[in-house]
């Protein structure tokens, strides 16, 4: 008996291994991905993101290594209306300074394809991979393709006579990151813990939580695309008012909320102060719910996150977009989203109280 049970036990250990490696893996790539969202966020606010003027996939992974390499991309970089309108007169080693961080978002992308790429073959070709899983991972390496030229078409909007990328390019290429990153994580949940069928009222609760936090990415996104952060730069009110009075000049009135800077920021704080109220309500209701430790940390968490990314939103507005608060609070965010989402896979496979 005790060589059937030894068996077994071998048998199922070989069972778990392989979903366990595939999460692992899947992590990893999230850490990327939220390294890229970092990364991208301090490009778009140091002015870097069209300091490239082309979009070379595979030849373009290599930087200039010469003097002549550099004289010729930043000649390119000379004949946009970026260089004319903004940076006239700008020195090639200031230009150096911005071509970097574009460089090394790029880099990252190709980083992120490969890292993502390579171990999927290998995992096919080892049968580590079910059949159910097979599509979504699929599915997720065709999204992060998509990306990578998503980004380059929000590249190209910023090349023409008014030097700015689109805001609603820059706000499907943020949304998309997301996307991207919540479908892996999520996934590499359901393979570290198994989820129920039967979901808990608490669980839905949560989902839309994540759902909520994901629009209020999108909102900032749009806030970042026609800087409405260098406007009104007070809290609670805004310059003195709930409503600013020009909220609704723009005519059609739904105009407002795609171009206006005071409807479009007051949208994203709208959203932040119900998340305020939302937030620490799941946490006081999930107290009466019992759910296993991790799940209870991952409540705590949420919660105390909040509290860091309200205070990373406020001070990013009071002292007008420095670079390193508002790269933090793009990437309190993406944390923020992640433990929305630990906290709804974790309530899923918890018994009702």
């Amino acid at each position: 008996m005790k060589p059937i049970l030894a068996a077994t036990a071998e048998s199922a250990s070989h069972r778990v291994d392989p979903q366990r490696s595939v999460a692992i893996w899947l992590l990893l790539c999230c850490a990327l991905v939220f390294a890229m969202v970092v990364v991208g966020g301090v490009t778009r606010l140091t002015h870097s993101g069209l300091s490239i003027v082309e979009w070379k996939p595979i030849v373009g992974t290599i930087p200039p290594l010469s003097q002549q390499d550099w004289g010729e991309v930043f000649r390119k970089y000379q004949q946009t209306p970026e260089y004319h309108q903004v940076n006239k007169g700008m020195s090639l080693d200031e230009f150096k300074g911005i071509f970097w961080w574009e460089y090394f978002h790029r880099l990252l992308g190709r980083l992120i394809g490969a890292v993502f790429f390579i171990p999927l073959l290998y995992f096919i070709a080892r049968r580590r991979i079910d059949r159910a899983l097979a599509p979504r991972l699929l599915g997720i390496f065709i999204l992060g393709g998509l990306q990578g030229a998503i980004g380059w078409w929000m590249v190209k909007s910023g090349l023409v006579d008014d030097p700015r990328v689109s805001q609603f390019r820059l706000t499907i290429h943020l949304g998309m990151a997301f996307l991207i990153f919540g479908a892996m994580f999520w996934t590499a949940l359901g393979l570290l813990r198994p989820r129920e069928k039967a979901i808990q009222p608490i669980a839905r609760h949560a989902a839309g939580l994540s759902l909520l936090i994901f629009i209020m990415v999108l909102s900032g996104g749009m806030v970042a695309g026609i800087r409405a952060g260098y406007a009104y730069n007070t809290f609670p009110l805004m310059n003195g008012t709930f409503l600013p009075p020009e909220t609704f000049s723009l005519d059609p009135w739904w105009k407002n909320f795609l171009y206006n800077m005071a409807a479009v920021q007051w949208v994203h704080r709208a959203i932040a102060w119900s998340l305020v109220v939302l937030i620490p309500w799941f946490w006081w209701r999930s107290r009466s719910f019992a759910m296993a430790s991790s799940a209870r940390l991952a409540c705590h968490l949420f919660l105390a996150m909040l509290a860091i990314q309200l205070a990373l939103g406020i001070s990013t507005l009071l002292l007008r977009v420095p670079i390193t608060l508002a790269a933090a609070h793009q990437a309190g965010a993406m944390l923020l989203f992640t433990l929305s989402l630990w906290v709804s896979s974790a309530l899923r496979s918890t018994p009702r109280p």
